[in-house]
């Protein structure tokens, strides 16, 4: 993931759609216990008309297209819109850069390690890579890296901001996991950066922990990030669509052509570049079938699988505070690697959003699977951490498919 992207808040597929839908329905809070649905509850049937219209792209989106694919027991419905920059239609089995959508699939493999007894979860960081963290850190536990309560200072944190024109000229730069993690605790010519919190004790959207988990697997295994990935993940699954490009900036075809917006105000095509070794590609449906096996408990035993699910709490049982961002409504909402969001129908969906240059993408599921969802968006603005409208009108198209669109 590019140094922008890294900066982005983790908007959830319902976070923006939950302000227009609550007044008019009346939300219900989100349990405490944070476990989710495991009841089935019945959606709408799918208004294909009504999906289509929700992904058609507007002036005010910032967008040049789209794909997206909803899911519900039985049905199953895929779109796409024209790309604005070029005039064709975009095939609905396009390829994307998931952004940090990886972190679901990291999450996943650091879990199966876990199981396999290769790694404990409640161990440090410090004990099993000496020296990495500067002494600066107090003891962090692996779970912490994954479940957003590191800690950690963000990936580059200091680093000034790129202007749009250098972003889209660096979009090329590639950096191995222990690059980043030296270049952003230990950079040259500015402070060190210390620690938000101390680790546990609250939660915050976070990439950093995830570089060092990363480097763990790789360290455990003996074997890249890729390979682990491919061999866990991707081969089982047959997921023949998704792949761990590594430094190939090269786009499998077809695909749908991501945009950034230079300083001049021309979109420019960022769809090949760079990143680190976590960068992901999938299309709509891979990640619908990735998300699918997960929750199903295909890939993990049962206690694994609970931490996805398992929101950190304090010593008297209360989640603890999110800071740092509007990912969560001031409490923590993130299991390992995955979000959750509620809806208005008192269910929860659970999934991650994921950003890369001129891209903005979500995959998100209730746990029963009666309803699932994945889209990707060229996205043509450079505020990552922005509400994507088109998102937004997914959901209201998913939850309420005779509702206007706004």
């Amino acid at each position: 993931m590019k140094p922008l992207a890294r900066r982005a808040a983790a908007l959830g597929l319902a976070c923006s759609a939950l302000v227009g839908l609550t007044a008019a329905s009346g939300a219900q809070a989100f349990a405490a216990s944070g476990t989710g649905s495991t009841t089935t509850t019945a959606f709408p049937v799918l208004n294909p008309a009504a999906l289509q219209a929700a992904i058609e792209t507007r002036p005010s989106d910032n967008a040049s297209g789209a794909v997206a694919l909803v899911a519900e027991p039985g049905q199953l419905w895929k779109g796409s819109t024209t790309d604005s920059q070029t005039g064709r239609k975009i095939p609905e089995n396009a390829h994307f850069h998931a952004g940090s959508i990886s972190k679901v699939f990291e999450t996943t493999v650091l879990l199966q390690l876990a199981a396999e007894g290769r790694i404990d979860l409640d161990q440090t960081v410090q004990h099993y890579m000496p020296g990495l963290l500067p002494d600066t850190f107090q003891p962090i536990t692996v779970r912490q890296l994954v479940n957003y309560t590191s800690g950690l200072p963000n990936v580059d944190e200091g680093k000034p901001a790129e202007s749009a024109d250098e972003t889209i000229a660096d979009r090329y730069d590639y950096r191995t996991f222990d690059q980043i993690i030296q270049e952003t605790l230990r950079p040259d010519g500015r402070p060190w950066p210390g620690p938000h919190f101390a680790p546990g004790t609250e939660q915050e959207y976070n990439s950093l922990g995830f570089r060092i988990a990363a480097e763990l697997i790789e360290q455990t295994t003996g074997n890249s990030f890729k390979g682990e990935v491919t061999n866990r993940i991707l081969d089982p699954l047959h997921l023949t669509q998704t792949s761990v490009p590594e430094d190939d900036p090269e786009m499998p075809r077809p695909y749908l052509h991501g945009y950034m917006t230079a300083d001049s105000g021309q979109a420019v095509d960022t769809s090949e570049q760079g990143g680190d070794p976590s960068n992901m590609i999938s299309t709509t449906a891979d990640l619908d079938h990735f998300l699918t096996a997960l929750l199903q408990g295909r890939l993990l035993p049962a206690a694994q699988q609970n931490e996805l699910f398992t929101l950190p709490k304090d010593n008297e049982g209360k989640l603890v505070p999110f800071v740092g961002g509007t990912s969560c409504n001031k409490v923590a909402c993130f299991g390992a690697g995955l979000m959750s969001t509620p809806l208005p129908n008192g269910t929860v969906l659970w999934g991650k959003t994921g950003h890369d240059d001129g891209y903005a993408n979500g995959m998100f599921a209730t746990r029963d699977l009666s309803v699932r969802a994945v889209y990707s968006i060229s996205n043509l603005g450079l505020d990552f951490g922005a509400p994507t409208p088109l998102s937004n009108r997914l959901l209201v198209a998913v939850l309420n498919p005779s509702a206007p669109q706004h």
